[in-house]
Formats: structure tokens, C-alpha cells, sequence
């Protein structure tokens, strides 16, 4: 059974940093490309980040170009997502799974940035 458990949010004022950590259990891990979304208060899951199977490339949405960087460690079957100069927009909770979002989802984890 594939299970994805994020972990890492908090409260934070603007302009700081969180480091979200994924780890992932049940599949082989290297074997998908995975990516970070995000789901703030009324609004739809959105796609954040994404990351190859080996690591060489990484992508990400538009709003966090920049201030977001996307890793993994395959070794430890996780996946990171380091958050640096936070904006309020940025609060949401924040989910990992494979790039094209075909795994269960787990229950994510919240960020929230005062401002």
C-alpha cells in the first residue's frame, strides 16, 4: 500500500522559510518523477513543483519560480521542498505525490504565512 506522509509546516511570518519533507512507503520511489501541490482555504489542488526520477531536472509553478527548490533523496525515499521568502499567498496545505498525481493523496501539512 503506497503511503505518502508530509511533514514540515508550521506558522510562519513573511519573508521566512519551511522545509517540507515527504516520505514515501509501498512503491518503488525511484521510479517516478514526484512533485509538491498545494491547496489553500476554498481553492482547488494546484500543481508547485516537480522533480525527475533521478533528480537532474526540477520545475515548478510560476508563483514560486525562485523561492521554492524542489529535492529528493532516493536513498531515503523522500522528497523535500525548501520554502524560502514566504508571501501570505503562500499559506495552503501542501501535499506531495507523483508528478501527474496518480497516488493516494496523504493528509498533507499545513503552512500558514502571517503577514
Amino acid at each position: 500500500q503506497v503511503q505518502l506522509v508530509e511533514s514540515g509546516g508550521g506558522l510562519v511570518q513573511a519573508g521566512g522559510s519551511l522545509r517540507l519533507s515527504c516520505a514515501a512507503s509501498g512503491l518503488t520511489f525511484s521510479s517516478y518523477d514526484m512533485g509538491w501541490f498545494r491547496q489553500a482555504p476554498g481553492k482547488g489542488r494546484v500543481f508547485v513543483a516537480g522533480i525527475t526520477r533521478s533528480g537532474s531536472s526540477t520545475y515548478y509553478a510560476g508563483s514560486v519560480k525562485g523561492r521554492f527548490t524542489i529535492s529528493r533523496d532516493n536513498d531515503k525515499n523522500t522528497v523535500y521542498l525548501q520554502m524560502n521568502s514566504l508571501k501570505s499567498e503562500d499559506t495552503a496545505v501542501y501535499f506531495c505525490n507523483a508528478a501527474g498525481g496518480e497516488l493516494d493523496w496523504g493528509q498533507g501539512t499545513q503552512v500558514t504565512v502571517s503577514s
